[in-house]
Parts: C-alpha cells; sequence; structure tokens
C-alpha cells in the first residue's frame, strides 16, 4: 500500500504543469459626442480688429456636445489665442476669447455656466446631465496699437474636448 501511495506521489509530482492563457477583450466606446454645429466667421469692422461678434459683423462658432452618461465627462473648450495660418505679422496681437453655454437640452443643465471653471482662454464644464448642450465660443483679435491688419485670410481654431471623469 505504502509503495503504490509513493508511486502515485511520484507521478504527480512529475507531471508537468499545464497552463492556458485566455484573453479577455471589450472596446469602449466614448458616451460623448462632440460637432460644430456652426463655423466661426471673424468680421473686421476697423482694420486692426477682428472679431466673431455680431456687432462687429461676425460669427461665432457654436459646439455641441452631446453626452449619453451625464457626470462622467468634463468639457473643455479652448477659445483662439493665436492664427492656425495668417499674413505675415510684424506685430503683436492681442487676443480675448471665452465660451459659454448657449443652449440646453434639458433644464438640469442650467447651472452649466455658473459652475464653470475658467482658466487663460480655456473653460472647463461638469457635464453632469444627459442630453445635449451647445456652447458659443467668443474671439478677439487685436493687432499692434492702431495697426492695420495686412489683407489675407486669418485663420484660428477654438480646441473642443470631451474629458472622461
Amino acid at each position: 500500500m505504502k509503495a503504490k501511495i509513493i508511486a502515485s506521489a511520484t507521478v504527480i509530482i512529475c507531471a508537468p504543469a499545464i497552463a492556458e492563457e485566455t484573453i479577455i477583450m471589450g472596446n469602449v466606446e466614448s458616451k460623448c459626442v462632440i460637432n460644430t454645429d456652426t463655423t466661426g466667421v471673424y468680421g473686421n469692422p476697423i482694420a486692426g480688429k477682428l472679431s466673431t461678434s455680431t456687432a462687429d459683423g461676425g460669427v461665432e462658432p457654436v459646439i455641441r456636445y452631446d453626452v449619453a452618461l451625464g457626470g462622467s465627462y468634463t468639457a473643455r473648450i479652448v477659445a483662439p489665442n493665436s492664427f492656425s495660418s495668417s499674413p505675415t505679422l510684424t506685430d503683436t496681437v492681442f487676443w480675448e476669447g471665452s465660451s459659454s453655454v448657449k443652449e440646453v437640452s434639458d433644464s438640469l443643465m442650467a447651472d452649466y455656466d455658473a459652475n464653470a471653471v475658467t482658466y487663460e482662454y480655456t473653460t472647463e464644464y461638469d457635464l453632469h446631465t444627459a442630453g445635449t448642450t451647445w456652447f458659443s465660443v467668443s474671439s478677439l483679435a487685436e493687432y499692434g496699437f492702431g495697426k492695420a491688419y495686412p489683407a489675407g485670410e486669418y485663420r484660428a481654431v477654438v480646441i473642443a474636448e470631451c474629458i472622461a471623469n
């Protein structure tokens, strides 16, 4: 009997270990989608000023955030602080810019502007409620001191991000 136990133990100890790795995969789709509803346009009311203000002949860009999971995302919108393309400029451009809530799909979103965190040209909004929010972005670029912008096309970029919390 002892011989059988010892023989069985020896076979168990000498048996090679068998292991298998099994992969688990998954894809996560964002529950926050960003779209441009209105492309911005700079008005040029005076020679050294470009502005998205309607009063200056401009159009403020409108960015739409569609959020399926409230409380899971932060909207980060950065107003322009430089031109992405322009004619050669030989003087400093003074920038102002901000974003604000233009429209919401749910009245629970009414506090987005009041609770926004703003620093430099950036505004962050806690998207605590599922639904759609439209943000407008203002941009003002004044050239030098009393200088006129050279003729040509001027472009600036608004950066809109959806940050997972």
